[in-house]
Formats: structure tokens, C-alpha cells, sequence
């Protein structure tokens, strides 16, 4: 069994974050460590994690990439699993990831996929189905492996450790699951997970503003990551990565059951299951 520490960012996220505390206590398997990174809240974000057991950590410089950072820097766990001050995860997600790190010591980063609660239904289809379902199209095309959801994903202490130095922290247009994203390297172990379900905010989806502004901070530091590493080398190395993470699972005598095949197929299951769920209160 690996010990698992959850680390949400949040900035005067007060009310968004006692619902996702309270999905994290009611967990089949309860996570080891809850740490809130206060990004310089003037709510009582602090408050609210400590009535709820989470360890507080305070990073005053304001950014998602540095109050991210300052989390997973402080975290004890052997798997750090990343949550936003929004996300609701599902039961059994803790013990997923439990289930999942233990079970494939090549793994090193594993991310899920998000439904979406408050505003419309629209937005809701265009959340899941535009928003994210490109975001991981996209930027597995740009960067040569799957990228990290920010608001549901996990990643070995060891393999954050091996990153810590080349993770832009002092660039305030950072985005933050994508810079990690980046710069983990070649051969680690990523994969989605379509039964790894966290229920997410429509809030993105407020403001045209808000939106293009979190998208260029995306282009920004996939510009930045390529400069350091060309796009032709990354994927080439990306692709070498996967061949010798193969060849490491069969040393292991693993069989890999969640190898992406039928990844969509499974995916429309873990929706559809998702999307019948009553959708707790905003």
C-alpha cells in the first residue's frame, strides 16, 4: 500500500473548498495527508482546511504553479495526489490511486477526467466534451505523452523530486499542469484513467476573459518547454520512453490491464456513470 498525500491549492476558496474536504473525508480509502496550500487567501480558507484535519501551508506569492509547488514540496506521501479547491472527487478515488501506484512501480503519474457542476448544461457538455477532451488531444500531440489534469491527477514524491529544479516557478504565466507535464521526463510512466472521476466547477465558463487568459498561460509555457526542448526531440524521446517502460513491465512480469485500447469506449461507461450521479450541491 502506498501512502498517499493530497495537496489542493486555494486561494479565497472558502465554501468550494469545505465540499471538497468533505468528499475527501467520506473516501473508501482516507488519504494519509490533506495539505491546503493558502496562496495568500483574504477569506478563512485556513480555517476551513484546519476544521476539516488538513495541514495548512502558506505561500504568499500569489500563482497555481508556485502554491502547487510549495504543496508538493511539503507532502510525506509516496504518491501526491493534486486536487483544485472546486474538485469533488468521486468515493473511491483515493483508493484508485492507492490501487493503481501500488500495482505498477513504473508508473509515475497517473490523471483522470472531470464532469462538471454549477451553470448550464451546455457547459457542462462543453466542459467535458471541448474543454478538457481537447486539452488532452491537443497537448498529448504538442508535448509527446499524455498530459496532467490539474484538477485530478497524481504523481510519485520521488518523480516531483527529479523535477523540482526545471518546474518554471518564477514565471507568473505558468500553467501549472502543463509545465509539470513537461517537464517530467521521457520515460516515465503516464496514464489516463477514465475511471479516475473528480466533479468539477463550471466557473472557467463564466468569462470569456478568464478563459483566453488560463489559455495563453497553455500556449505560453508549451512555448517556453519547447524552447528548452525541441517538439521533434521531445516526442521522439517521449516515444522511446514508452518502449522502455514497456520492456521495464514485462521484466516486472506485469500484465497492464489499463493500457489505452478501447480508452474511449471505457471512457463514454465512465461518463455516462458520472453523469448519473446526483451532483452535490454548489
Amino acid at each position: 500500500m502506498a501512502t498517499l498525500s493530497v495537496v489542493i491549492p486555494s486561494l479565497n476558496d472558502a465554501e468550494m473548498l469545505r465540499h471538497g474536504l468533505a468528499a475527501l473525508a467520506a473516501q473508501t480509502r482516507a488519504p494519509d495527508e490533506i495539505i491546503v496550500v493558502d496562496n495568500g487567501s483574504d477569506d478563512d480558507t485556513a480555517d476551513v482546511a484546519r476544521a476539516a484535519g488538513a495541514r495548512v501551508v502558506t505561500e504568499p506569492v500569489r500563482g497555481v504553479l508556485r502554491a502547487t509547488a510549495a504543496g508538493f514540496d511539503a507532502a510525506t506521501g509516496e504518491v501526491i495526489g493534486r486536487l483544485d479547491a472546486d474538485s469533488r472527487p468521486a468515493p473511491d478515488w483515493a483508493a484508485r490511486l492507492d490501487r493503481r501506484f501500488s500495482a505498477d512501480p513504473t508508473l509515475t503519474a497517473l490523471t483522470g477526467t472531470g464532469t462538471f457542476y454549477g451553470g448550464s448544461r451546455f457547459w457542462h457538455f462543453i466542459g467535458h466534451h471541448v474543454y478538457l477532451g481537447g486539452y488532452l488531444f491537443v497537448f498529448r500531440a504538442v508535448i509527446g505523452h499524455i498530459p496532467l489534469f490539474g484538477s485530478n491527477f497524481a504523481i510519485r514524491r520521488d518523480a516531483w523530486r527529479g523535477i523540482r529544479p526545471r518546474v518554471h516557478v518564477d514565471d507568473p504565466r505558468a500553467h501549472d499542469d502543463l509545465d509539470i507535464s513537461l517537464v517530467l521526463p521521457p520515460d516515465a510512466g503516464i496514464e489516463f484513467d477514465p475511471w479516475l472521476h473528480v466533479q468539477v466547477s463550471a466557473r472557467p465558463f463564466d468569462s470569456w476573459a478568464g478563459f483566453a487568459r488560463r489559455a495563453s498561460w497553455a500556449f505560453h509555457i508549451v512555448g517556453v518547454n519547447l524552447r528548452e526542448v525541441p517538439w521533434l526531440r521531445r516526442v521522439w524521446r517521449c516515444a522511446q520512453g514508452r518502449r522502455d517502460r514497456r520492456r521495464r513491465q514485462r521484466e516486472l512480469g506485469l500484465r497492464h490491464p489499463h493500457r489505452p485500447g478501447p480508452l474511449r469506449r471505457r471512457a463514454r461507461r465512465a461518463i455516462a456513470d458520472e453523469e448519473a450521479r446526483p451532483v452535490n450541491p454548489a
